[in-house]
């Protein structure tokens, strides 16, 4: 029997340092997030990091939780109510970090039957801290818990017509009668270092400017070609002038050389230009969380103000808009059907 599995990153049970604290350590120990050696990452993570940034991490949380819970479980939730109403067979929801688990969430499907699963990581572009985390520790638990189950995980989905056109039509519902003066494609950042070791080729990226535009098989697990594809997409559907938007990368992490541009300083640097009414999108989540609405909701908000910006609008995520929905509900009956 056939079954479904939708998997985001997760979040902590409340916004206080206590329950953060555990969060950010299963996420931070995971070496395809901080990819050094374990006992160098036990140092940083154990003996640095959690010492100091989950009392900030806390705040910053409160300051986004919903009565209900945590934006992103709670969005999360609602699309797999919604995608469940359209199709016929199971869907269970898991978070790669917290609850609920990758085994709880096969598990539950095991429990209906379900022997034939369709894993979606809710990631549009492949990288190795998200969709690659999810598909090695699915198959860790798979091995371990679920042998006799199939597991199939569905490729990084950036550039499928069903995923552009939900995004642009989200962006475009927005930006109704807003007359912006630039809009930035904010993404999250991930260290150089990740594109390179995810180059199946072995040479082809060189994040030169020119290796993105160059056909490439390591094109199939680049994130930063898969970003900038995802905007050339969006801005040719919506016909957004290349005068009028701009890449970033944002939510940076220690002092490695990380993509560029950074999303602070860009946001910063257009106010400084002249920049008076500015949008941001961030089309590397499908569901709003800590770094859309409080990075880029308020701190991004508040800075570009401060270098002299007038208004800033941040673009909310897909979340559970029908045509997402609808989007991620095709891409289901052509699995069933296959």
């Amino acid at each position: 029997m056939q079954g479904i599995l939708l998997v985001n990153l997760g979040s902590p049970k409340s916004p206080t340092a206590k329950d953060v604290k555990p969060y950010l350590g299963e996420f931070l120990m995971d070496e395809r997030v901080i990819d050094m050696p374990y006992i160098l990452r036990y140092l940083l993570v154990k003996g640095i990091i959690l010492n100091t940034r989950p009392k900030k991490s806390a705040e910053a949380y409160s300051k986004i939780w919903w009565e209900e819970g945590s934006p992103l479980i709670v969005i999360s939730e609602r699309q797999q109510k919604k995608v469940q109403a359209k199709v016929d067979i199971p869907v269970a929801l898991a978070m790669r970090y917290g609850e609920p688990s990758i085994k709880t969430g096969l598990q539950e499907l095991k429990d209906k039957g379900i022997d034939d699963v369709l894993m979606i990581p809710l990631y549009p572009q492949f990288a190795m801290a998200t969709t690659e985390t999810i598909d090695v520790l699915a198959e860790e638990v798979r091995k371990q818990y679920f042998p006799q189950m199939k597991v199939t995980s569905f490729p990084a989905f950036y550039n499928k017509k069903e995923y552009v056109n939900a995004l642009a039509h989200t962006i475009q519902n927005h930006l109704e009668g807003y007359d912006y003066d630039h809009i930035v494609f904010s993404y999250h950042g991930v260290p150089e270092r990740h594109i390179r070791k995810s180059d199946v080729t072995k040479g082809h990226c060189t994040i030169d400017g020119t290796c993105c535009q160059t056909a490439s098989k390591a094109h199939d697990f680049c994130y930063r070609h898969q970003c900038l594809e995802t905007t050339r997409q969006v801005v040719e559907k919506l016909n957004i002038p290349a005068d009028k938007y701009t890449n970033s990368f944002q939510s940076r992490l220690g002092m490695d050389k990380w993509l560029q541009p950074p999303t602070d300083a860009t946001v910063n640097g257009l106010a400084e230009r002249g920049i008076k009414k500015l949008a941001v999108v961030t089309p590397a989540f499908v569901a709003d969380c800590l770094e859309t609405l409080e990075e880029i909701g308020m701190e991004a908000h508040d800075e570009f103000l401060k270098h002299g910006g007038q208004e800033f609008r941040t673009i909310p995520c897909m979340n559970d808009d029908d045509m997402w929905i609808d989007a991620m509900v095709t891409w289901i009956k052509e699995w069933q059907n296959r």
